[in-house]
């Protein structure tokens, strides 16, 4: 029997502001169920689109995507924050509600024609996953989808990637 994976969040009143209900998905991933069954439906919603690539921004983009990368078989590639990778990068810039903030990922992250399913643990304003998007396909990536925990419909996050197909296992 399934899950109700909404039994799962913590909602934490006025954090990190007054007036903010904070989507904690902390304890889903430290129940074995819950986290295993949340990964296996967007597992088969990635098998679905033939996903051969996962790319996830930091760091709970990680959280979600290494294991459906695994269960997969294909890679994960890490967007991160200004120098945290090593090797050559891009560089995709996003809005903040005060000011901008940046992702890179390395050059030979994605190869060109590659399928790619972006995933992070809640989709709000929709700015993060917009520039993962971006980065994946300055490399040349389709992105044939993206995946997410939560989906907060009150931020509209939604209407930055209408173009593209979006799994949400829950919506507040």
């Amino acid at each position: 029997m399934a899950l109700d994976l909404h039994d799962y969040v913590a909602s934490i009143p006025d954090y990190p502001e007054k007036g903010v209900i904070f989507r904690d998905i902390s304890p889903l991933m430290g129940d074995g169920a819950a986290y295993k069954q949340a990964t296996n439906e967007i597992v088969n919603y990635a098998r679905d689109k033939g996903v051969e690539m996962i790319v996830g921004p930091e760091a709970r983009g990680f959280i979600v995507g290494c294991p459906v990368a695994y269960e997969l078989g294909v890679g994960f590639a890490p967007a991160r924050k200004k120098g945290k990778l090593p090797r050559p990068t891009i560089k995709a810039t996003y809005d903040l509600e005060y000011g901008t903030s940046s992702l890179y990922l390395h050059k030979d992250a994605v190869k060109p024609g590659q399928r790619v399913l972006v995933t992070d643990d809640l989709l709000a304003t929709g700015g993060t996953i917009s520039a993962t998007i971006d980065l994946v396909e300055e490399l040349g990536g389709i992105v044939v989808g993206t995946a997410f925990i939560i989906e907060l419909k009150d931020m509209h996050g939604r209407d930055k990637i209408k173009d593209y197909d979006m799994l949400s296992l829950m919506k507040y």
